[in-house]
Formats: structure tokens, C-alpha cells, sequence
């Protein structure tokens, strides 16, 4: 009989210091989670209330108009977020990364605005963007006095107004993880490419960037989870306007549970986000945990 202790006791303190919060987890995250998408199915109002109506909730929320606005809100502003924060994050990284003069100052005014909350850079670029005395004034008062530049103000063009502050507040931080990465890479790898005489771009574009793939994983996760309960940015900046031409999920959610006074149908709403959320978690997890036990 070995008399080693058992796999259980190890590390024993640690796991009796993490009790509260997988009880935390399981009982709100979980149990909340689990109740949601139970009463998803109830034609709750004001107070939750057991009368099932099965999935008469969903087929109402993709048959609302200001449900497939804020959906489509969503993806646009998803997408280009994506996109946009990934590359300029990565270029102001690759510049930061020539070991410039200033560089703790430049990081740091790249990284402040992530500092700020979004109801704070919401009503900022509510400020910027207003054609009275923002941008669009200060244009004018040069000289160019035609020009027009009011995309809070026109519904067509509201939620690129929503993308320049999301995109001032969150990419210095893609920034500051990209930057990371990249002080990791062997300074050998520069020095061979330099040798055989590969050019910048191509060894970022072949040999750096397919070494990042964990931070731009992580980072992808981190914008994408930003994106799916974007809410206080819209309120401070637009408030959903003109119109609903700035809806968002989260709106809709808070909206119809506190406003409207209709819980089954923020109910199903907060459901679809959740499927948004593991849509884009499941994944993750297989790419960083299946991989390395398959390796």
C-alpha cells in the first residue's frame, strides 16, 4: 500500500481558497443562466410567472423589427470591429515594437482611453461627433465651409458613429497584447530572416504572426465578448438613435425586461445572446485546451 497522499489533498489550501467562487459560479452564472432560459419559455410580464407558451417568445422576437435592427447593428459593428482593432492594433504595435524613443509615453496615451468607461467615451464622442461643435464645426471654422460630417445624426451612418468610439477605447488594449506577443518572438527568428533577406512584411506575415496565434486567439475572444454586450456606449452616445437605428441586444434585453415591463421576451432575447456567447467560448476552449492534449 503506497503511502503517498491521495491526488485529493494536493495543493489543498488553494482548492479550499477557491470553494466560494465555483460556488459563485455554479449557483449565479449557472443558476441564473439555467432559470432564464426556463422561464425563456413563459409569457412572464412583470413578475416571472409559470404559464408556458412554449416557443411563442422566439417566434416573436425574430418577428420584431427592432430585434433584426439591433442584429444587424451588431454584425456590422462586430465585424468591422474585428477587423479594424485587430490590424490598427497590431501595426501600433509592430511601430511600438522598433524600440522608439518615448515608447512608455506612447503606450501609455495609446492604452488611457481603455482606462475610461464607456458612458465616459460615449458622451465624449457624443461631443466630437455633434455637427454644432464638434469635428464638423471646427472644419468649418477653417474654412471648408461645405463640409458635412454628422453620423450620429443621419440614421444610415449612426452605428460608424458607435464604431469610431469603440474602436478609440478598445484598440490601444489590442495594442498592448499584441506588442506582448511580439517582445516573445526569438530575436534569432529577425536575425535569420534579415540574413536571407526576407522582407519585414513577409516575415511578419509568414513567420511572426502564425507564432502569435495564441495571443491573437486570446484577443479575439476578449473583442468578441466586448461586442456581444455592447450597451452603455450606445445609451451614452445615441441612446438607440435616431429612431432605432443604433438597437443593440443588450438594449433590447434591458428594454423590454425593465421597460416594457415583459420578462419572457427579455428573456428569450438575453437566451439568444447566451447562444452568442458559447457560440464563440466553445470554440475558443477547443482551439486552446483540445489541441494541447491532443499534442
Amino acid at each position: 500500500m503506497s503511502d503517498r497522499p491521495s491526488r485529493l489533498f494536493h495543493n489543498l489550501s488553494a482548492k479550499i481558497a477557491s470553494i466560494p467562487m465555483a460556488l459563485t459560479a455554479v449557483v449565479v452564472f449557472l443558476g441564473g443562466s439555467v432559470w432564464t432560459i426556463v422561464y425563456s419559455f413563459t409569457d412572464s410580464k412583470l413578475l416571472p410567472r409559470e404559464r408556458w407558451v412554449g416557443f411563442d417568445q422566439y417566434e416573436r422576437l425574430w418577428g420584431t423589427n427592432r430585434w433584426m435592427v439591433s442584429i444587424e447593428n451588431l454584425a456590422i459593428y462586430g465585424i468591422l470591429s474585428l477587423i479594424f482593432s485587430l490590424v490598427i492594433g497590431f501595426v501600433l504595435a509592430a511601430l511600438m515594437d522598433q524600440k522608439i524613443r518615448f515608447e512608455d509615453t506612447f503606450r501609455t496615451i495609446f492604452l488611457y482611453p481603455f482606462a475610461l468607461s464607456f458612458i465616459v467615451t460615449g458622451l465624449v464622442w457624443q461631443w466630437l461627433l455633434n455637427p454644432d461643435f464638434g469635428f464638423q464645426s471646427v472644419i468649418r471654422a477653417i474654412g471648408f465651409e461645405s463640409f458635412a460630417f454628422d453620423p450620429l445624426y443621419n440614421a444610415s451612418f449612426a452605428i460608424y458613429g458607435i464604431l469610431f468610439a469603440g474602436l478609440w477605447q478598445g484598440t490601444g488594449l489590442v495594442m498592448c497584447l499584441m506588442l506582448a506577443g511580439l517582445r516573445g518572438i526569438d530575436e534569432d527568428i529577425w536575425k535569420a530572416s534579415r540574413v536571407d533577406g526576407i522582407p519585414a512584411w513577409k516575415t511578419y506575415l509568414f513567420i511572426v504572426i502564425p507564432m502569435m496565434r495564441p495571443v491573437f486567439i486570446t484577443t479575439l475572444v476578449i473583442i468578441t465578448a466586448g461586442i456581444v454586450k455592447l450597451y452603455d456606449l450606445v445609451v451614452a452616445q445615441t441612446g438607440g438613435g435616431p429612431g432605432i437605428a443604433t438597437e443593440v441586444p443588450a438594449k433590447y434585453v434591458y428594454d423590454m425586461m425593465f421597460l416594457a415591463q415583459n420578462l419572457g421576451q427579455g428573456f428569450a432575447a438575453s437566451t439568444m445572446m447566451l447562444l452568442c456567447v458559447a457560440i464563440i467560448l466553445i470554440p475558443w476552449a477547443y482551439l486552446e485546451f483540445g489541441g494541447k492534449r491532443r499534442g
